[in-house]
């Protein structure tokens, strides 16, 4: 499906990057793997090239404006032409749940720096990238958003007002560039069983997560490459400025759905 398209992607040393490099190189396209760690994105450009692909890895800090537009130049200096971008990046530390907790309790350093990754970082991915696709006839940018900014949450304010903000910016860069040939959708995730999920997060969040999906498992990173795949394909010509909620069904339902389900899984029980 991408066969002969060149493709960068961020944070894509583990987890949806990774996956979304993995099913990328797969189907044809050059593969720029981007990562503020370098050596987890050499391994995952090993393991590419390992299927039959051809990929490069990039030490990128999404923060810094200089990292990205040096790594969306370095892409075209290598392949010739940059068609697609999955601006992946947002901040995972494992200190998320405790300095994310509550707007009152919110540190203004915490704040900033998650604004720097999860939405600067895309903002400059879009302003280096744009301006090379146009150059080669256009292309297609997936912003990875969240539930989080779709509706209101108990907690993780700066996390949510973030994606909220990726969502918008997706919306403006399609309407003001859609014509001109850019695609620009996001996909918005709810809990993907990431290996940083996996370490960070307790087993009674994820059962919670599970309680009110409407498919029998949680999701995995593959889960959400296969969505990013078929964005970034001319399969999806037809699709653009567009938030694609990629939960389970969680978002579909009204919020009792998960207490009801149990008091009815109760009442047959008794």
């Amino acid at each position: 499906m991408l066969s002969g398209k060149v493709a960068l992607l961020t944070a894509a040393g583990s987890g949806i990057g990774r996956a979304v490099g993995l099913l990328m190189g797969g189907q044809g396209a050059r593969v720029v793997v981007t990562d503020i760690d370098l050596a987890a994105a050499e391994k995952v450009a090993t393991e590419i090239e390992a299927n039959g692909g051809e990929a490069i890895a990039l030490a990128c800090n999404v923060a810094a404006e200089a990292d990205v537009a040096g790594a969306v130049q370095a892409a075209v200096m290598r392949f010739g032409r940059l068609d697609i971008l999955h601006n992946n990046a947002a901040y995972q530390g494992a200190d998320l749940m405790e300095k994310d907790a509550d707007i009152v309790s919110m540190e203004a350093e915490f704040w900033d720096r998650t604004m720097a990754i999860n939405l600067r970082g895309s903002m400059f991915g879009c302003k280096y990238a744009i301006p090379k696709m146009l150059g080669g006839g256009g292309g297609a940018i997936i912003n990875t958003a969240s539930v989080n900014g779709l509706a209101g949450f108990l907690s993780m304010p700066a996390y949510g007002v973030s994606k909220a903000a990726v969502a918008m910016l997706t919306r403006n860069v399609a309407a003001r560039y859609g014509r001109e040939g850019i695609r620009c959708n996001a996909v918005a995730p709810s809990l993907v069983l990431t290996p940083a999920a996996e370490r960070f997060l307790p087993e009674e969040v994820k059962r919670l997560h599970h309680d009110v999906a409407l498919v029998p498992t949680l999701c995995s990173p593959a889960g959400i490459a296969s969505v990013v795949g078929f964005l970034a394909s001319d399969a999806a010509v037809f699709i653009n400025g567009h938030i694609l909620s990629v939960d389970g069904g969680a978002m579909s339902q009204l919020a009792i759905n998960g207490p009801f389900r149990r008091y009815l899984e109760q009442a047959a029980r008794t």
